[in-house]
C-alpha cells in the first residue's frame, strides 16, 4: 500500500483499524483466519439492475424473470422504467425476488418529496434508499461534505420511524484527499450511525483506495455492499477473476461490516449483460457464497 500522504491508508493503519473493528465484533486475529460468511449463514445476493439496464428498458418483466432464474434473491433498482410501485412489486413477487435497495437522487428524500418516496418504497418492500451520487455543490469542499452529512443524518432520523434507511454509495472521488481529509471520512465520521455506508468495492479500488480499512473504521455501517470486481490487467474481469481478495473482503464485511446484502454490479460496455451477471453469480457460488 502507498502511504497516507499519497491517498491510501498504510498497512500499519489498516491493522489498527482492523483490530478496532474486530474488538467491536468480539473477534480477535486476522478476520480471514476466522472463516468466510459461507462458514456461517449465507447472505442473500442481489443484482443492481443498472447492470442490465438496456434489457430492462426493452423488457422489464422478462429481464426480472431471467435474473430470478439465475438464482439471484433480490434486485436493487436504478430507475423504475415508468412502472408503478405496485407493478414492480408484483413482478418481484411473481418470481420470488425481494427489493434489496433503490438508487435514487437526494432530491427525492428531502422536503415535500420524502413522503411519496417513503410510500413508493413501502409498497416495494424496500428498506434501503441509497443515493448513488451527489452534485458538485455537495462535494466541492470539506465544508460541503459536512453539510451533506448533516442532511443525510436528518433524513436518517425521519426514515427510522418508517423502518427504512438512507445510505450513500461511493464512486472514486470519495478517496481523493480534499482539504486535508478523505471525503469518505469527512462524510461518515460526521453522519449519523444510521446512515448506510454502501461500499462499492471495485469503485474504491479504482479510486486508489483499499476498501478494507474503511470498512474496519466504521463497523456495522456496511449494511449493503456492491460486489464489483477490479483488475489492473483485465477491465472486463468478472467477479472472482480480478485483483480483489474476496475471501478477506467477505470475512470483514460479515464480522465487522454487518452486511445484510451482497449486490452484484457489472457494467462493462461491450460485454453481454445477462450472461455477465450470471457468470458473476456462478463465481460467487463457487466461492461458497
Amino acid at each position: 500500500m502507498r502511504s497516507p500522504e499519497n491517498g491510501e491508508i498504510s498497512r500499519r493503519s489498516f491493522m489498527k483499524l482492523g483490530a478496532a473493528g474486530l474488538a467491536a465484533a468480539g473477534t480477535t486475529g486476522p478476520l480471514w483466519l476466522h472463516g468466510s460468511p459461507a462458514a456461517e449463514v449465507r447472505k442473500p445476493i442481489g443484482l443492481q439492475l443498472y447492470s442490465v439496464r438496456h434489457q430492462c428498458e426493452q423488457d422489464l418483466p422478462g429481464t426480472i424473470a431471467a435474473v430470478a432464474r439465475m438464482g439471484y434473491q433480490g434486485v436493487e433498482f436504478a430507475g423504475y422504467y415508468k412502472r408503478s410501485a405496485k407493478e414492480l412489486r408484483k413482478m418481484l413477487d411473481d418470481h420470488g425476488l425481494r427489493c434489496c435497495g433503490t438508487h435514487i437522487g437526494l432530491d427525492t428524500l428531502v422536503d415535500k418529496e420524502l413522503p411519496a418516496t417513503v410510500e413508493f418504497n413501502r409498497t416495494l418492500g424496500n428498506e434501503f434508499l441509497i443515493v448513488p451520487g451527489l452534485s458538485e455543490e455537495r462535494t466541492s469542499s470539506r465544508k460541503a461534505w459536512l453539510e451533506t452529512a448533516h442532511i443525510f443524518s436528518t433524513i436518517a432520523g425521519k426514515l427510522k420511524a418508517e423502518g427504512m434507511r438512507v445510505g450513500y454509495h461511493n464512486h472514486t472521488i470519495e478517496f481523493k484527499p480534499l482539504d486535508g481529509e478523505m471525503p469518505w471520512d469527512t462524510f461518515f465520521a460526521h453522519a449519523s450511525q444510521d446512515v448506510v455506508m454502501q461500499v462499492d468495492i471495485g469503485n474504491a479500488l479504482e479510486g486508489g483506495a483499499d476498501p478494507l480499512p474503511f470498512i474496519g473504521k466504521y463497523p456495522g455501517r456496511a449494511a449493503t455492499v456492491h460486489v464489483k470486481e477490479y483488475s489492473k490487467s483485465n477491465p472486463k474481469a468478472y467477479v472472482g477473476e480480478g485483483d480483489v481478495k474476496w475471501k478477506e473482503v467477505f470475512a470483514l464485511l460479515d464480522k465487522v461490516g454487518k452486511t445484510e446484502w451482497y449486490i452484484v454490479e457489472y457494467e462493462v460496455e461491450g460485454m453481454p449483460p445477462l450472461e455477465s451477471v450470471r457468470h458473476c453469480l456462478e463465481n460467487l457460488r463457487k466461492m461458497g457464497m
